[in-house]
């Protein structure tokens, strides 16, 4: 009895780990799309599909969404485009509320997506939130004006992200001698943090080191 039992749990937990990936999947996608496609609400009823089909389509938001990204990218690398961007950020500037917004999206944006950005130049350690307890971060810059004259020695920013979530964390200024860099990639970190440290990547070389 107890070697079905075992048996029976070994079964459930395989056919667990083929389906929960999937379906996780499955619901990342379907968000995705769905969101996508509250871009059809911007389209007048005459043109939308379901005045010409009668029916909606699921996913026709995504095709909207990517044709309309493309457009801009194509309009804002020509002349007049850019002369047309430049124009509407100079009068979102105007506008005191919105411009502090605007200006800072637009920045972290250019950072992350931008070839060369440098939202993250390297994945390091930190002690935190404790003496002798250790968190994966991320070194965002080590020139900073805000705040350096109070500090005594050569400081750093870092990111520390939450699990399973990195989009959310804490900014901390450590010591650069507190801060040991690690040998992996940002891509590499991050699927780590997500896995709950399951997924294991190698180091290349030698363990971490102190940040110079």
């Amino acid at each position: 009895m107890s070697k079905m039992k075992a048996s029976l749990q070994r079964h459930f937990l395989a056919g667990l780990l083929i389906w929960l990936p999937i379906l996780a999947t499955v619901w990342v996608v379907h968000f995705i799309v769905n969101l996508l496609d509250q871009v059809l609400l911007l389209l007048p009823d005459s043109i939308a599909p379901r005045a010409w089909l009668g029916m909606d389509i699921p996913g026709f938001g995504v095709i909207i969404s990517v044709l309309i990204l493309l457009g801009t990218g194509v309009l804002a690398a020509n002349f007049l485009g850019r002369r047309v961007f430049i124009f509407w950020e100079r009068l979102v500037h105007r506008v005191p509320l919105v411009r502090s917004v605007y200006g800072s999206v637009k920045q972290v944006t250019q950072s992350f997506l931008e070839p060369g950005g440098n939202s993250f130049k390297k994945v390091v350690l930190v002690e935190y939130p404790r003496r002798d307890m250790w968190s994966i971060a991320f070194q965002t810059t080590d020139n900073f004006s805000v705040g350096r004259e109070q500090l005594p020695d050569k400081h750093v920013m870092v990111f520390i992200p939450t699990t399973p979530n990195p989009t959310s964390g804490f900014l901390l200024i450590v010591p650069a001698t507190d801060v040991k860099e690690m040998n992996l990639s940002v891509e590499e970190a991050i699927k780590m943090v997500i896995s709950l440290g399951v997924v294991q990547p190698k180091e290349k070389n030698n363990p971490a080191q102190n940040c110079a």
